[in-house]
Order: C-alpha cells, then structure tokens, then sequence
C-alpha cells in the first residue's frame, strides 16, 4: 500500500469534516517534503537523546533498545559511493589540461555526482592498491567482464574488489574457477575495448580522518605529525573534499609488481564515501481528470512515496494538517495538528 496517498487520504479527510478547503496536489507535495524533512532530522535529536538515556541507565535493552530503532531507520538512508575527482577544467579558466584530475581533490556526494544529496558524511576512505588495469577483451559485455591477458585469481582479484570502467564502477560480486580471466560484476558496465582498473578493498583500504584547515597546515610543519598514506587526512572546502598528503603516491600492483600510476587516467574509484543522504522528495502523482477530482497514479513514471517507516505515518499526517491549516487560515486545524504530534512525542519518551 503507498502511504503517500494513505496520509493525503486521511488529512483531506480531516480538513473537509468543517468544510475547512481543499489542498492541491502540487501544494500537498510541498507540505509533505517538509514533513518528511522534518522528521528526518529529528531522528539524529532523538537518537541522542536515547544515547543519553542509556547513559544515566534509564533506557530499556531487547524489545525497548530505542535507541537500536532509530540506529536502523537512520541506516536506511546510509551510502557507500565512490567520488569523483576535481579535474583541471574546473579550477582553470580556458582549458588548461583537459580535463585532469586532480588527485587530491574530490567532490562531495551530491545529485550530479552520487545521485544523492548528502546529509551527512560519515567515513572517507582511500585506495592505495590497484590489483589490475587493463583493457576488456573479447566477451566482454553487461556485467560479463573478460580479459584474456589477465589471470583475475593469480592478480589477486577477490569478490568485493572495486572495479571502475570509465566514469562509473560496480563490484566484483563472482570469479569462475573454470575461466579464470572472466569475472563478474555488480552494474552493468563492461564493455570490448574498455579500459578497466580494479581497486583492492579489503587491504589497500585507508581512513581518512577529517581536520580542520588550521590544523591540516599545523599537522605538515612536522615530521612527527604529517599526513602520509598510512594516516591520511583531509579537510572540506564548500563542495570539495582536498586530501592530504598532498601528492601520496597511490601505490598499484600489477600482478604482484609495484608500477607508478598513470594520473591521466581517471581516478573514480581512489576514494570512497560512507554517507547519510538525505530521503527522495516524495510525489503524489494523478490522472488529472476533467470535471472530478484528481486521480492516484502509482504508476507514474516521477511517482515516489516517502521514505519512512510505516509508523511514521500518523506523525506525518499532522505535521502535513499543520501546514495545510496554516495555508487555508483555519487556526483550528493548526492546534490540532500541533496538540496530536504534542501528545505522541510525549508518549514515546
């Protein structure tokens, strides 16, 4: 069942029993964005909250761990995306590189990169360890990726490696022992005649602690306390994250033998973010038909429901009825709504 249409259903139900007015479509989707929002953020509030009880002894384990709840809800929105790079073309005016990336700097997750906007970044780690980099051979095709040069098992390729095929990259889900230059991967991506690397991420994996600037450039005047590959770091400017050291030398193996890397090529697939996203903007779509009132259309192709738990939906509905109250001008609507949430949140501490 949508739980969109479910909330819209029951907050025209309640604001057409006085005959208060009517919302629109477009104007329910606005209202429901920002409750949804709204909640999303007050999961972090409440999920401190919770860790403070536990801390004075006064919350509940087993089947009244809330805390362990709200661990769960928060993780539904919980990424692990490679990032893209900073290239030349982006910091230079006329050219000047064609697009080089830069190997220090990465762009946050966000629509254009990720495909998600982030809420929160959790963990940044790094790749110093390329097991292959060749070219697709033969068969190669969807997430068939074949390489006749290239024994995958001798070079140490392992299920869960990270491979990148130009700007995009999926994992390495099955090896064939009985055809061992053929592996299998996550996305649709292989392609014949495709450059390819292969990133190890189960030993070539490093954490990047976060700094601020004051501290990065504190942390590089000694040599006790400089950044290096084994302890990297990294500090954030607006949509960039910049790590350091500055130039590591992001070590890669072929077949056992250490080689430089070519930093003309493209990097995706060096760096790595753990991330809270924020939920999709929910969409209640309809069949606009003439003379009646709109129409759920769950099968629209922009159709999307929220992203909560199934529990959230009371929550949602008065939050939706405050601002539709507002928008009509009835105040009776809006103490409603605020008298509801009042008692649940009360009721869930």
């Amino acid at each position: 069942m949508s739980m969109i249409n479910s909330v819209r259903e029951t907050v025209l139900s309640l604001l057409n029993k006085n005959n208060y007015g009517y919302i629109t479509p477009n104007d329910f989707n606005l209202y429901a964005k920002q409750a949804q929002l709204d909640i999303f953020e007050d999961y972090f509030y409440q999920y401190n909250y919770q860790i403070n009880k536990e801390n004075v002894r006064q919350s509940g384990t087993g089947l009244a761990d809330i805390t362990k709840g709200y661990e769960e809800v928060i993780n539904m929105f919980s990424r692990f995306d490679p990032l893209t790079n900073v290239t030349t073309t982006d910091q230079t005016q006329g050219g000047g590189g064609a697009g080089l990336p830069q190997i220090n700097n990465w762009r946050v997750p966000t629509t254009n990169t990720t495909g998600f906007d982030y809420y929160l970044i959790n963990k940044v780690l790094y790749n110093t360890k390329v097991l292959v980099s060749s070219i697709a051979t033969n068969g190669s095709a969807g997430t068939i990726l074949e390489d006749t040069n290239v024994d995958f098992f001798a070079s140490g390729v392992r299920p869960g490696d990270y491979v990148q095929i130009g700007g995009s990259g999926g994992f390495v889900d099955v090896l064939d022992p009985a055809s061992r230059n053929i592996i299998y991967i996550s996305e649709n991506l292989a392609g014949l005649g495709m450059s390819y690397t292969i990133y190890n991420m189960r030993d070539g994996v490093k954490d990047v602690d976060k700094v601020t600037q004051a501290k990065a450039t504190m942390l590089s005047q000694s040599n006790l306390t400089k950044p290096t590959e084994m302890f990297p770091v990294y500090t954030q400017n607006e949509d960039v994250l910049q790590i350091y050291p500055q130039n590591p030398s992001w070590t890669q193996y072929y077949l056992g033998v250490g080689v430089n890397p070519d930093f003309s090529s493209n990097n995706f697939g060096r760096v790595f973010c753990q991330y809270i996203r924020y939920p999709k903007d929910p969409k209640w779509t309809y069949f606009n038909l003439v003379g009646s009132e709109p129409t759920f259309n769950q099968s629209a192709s922009d159709y999307q429901d929220f992203e909560l738990p199934q529990d959230e939906e009371p929550t949602l509905v008065m939050k939706i009825l405050q601002f539709a109250g507002m928008s009509i001008r009835e105040a009776e609507a809006v103490q409603f709504g605020q008298s509801q949430e009042l008692v649940e949140n009360q009721n869930e501490k």
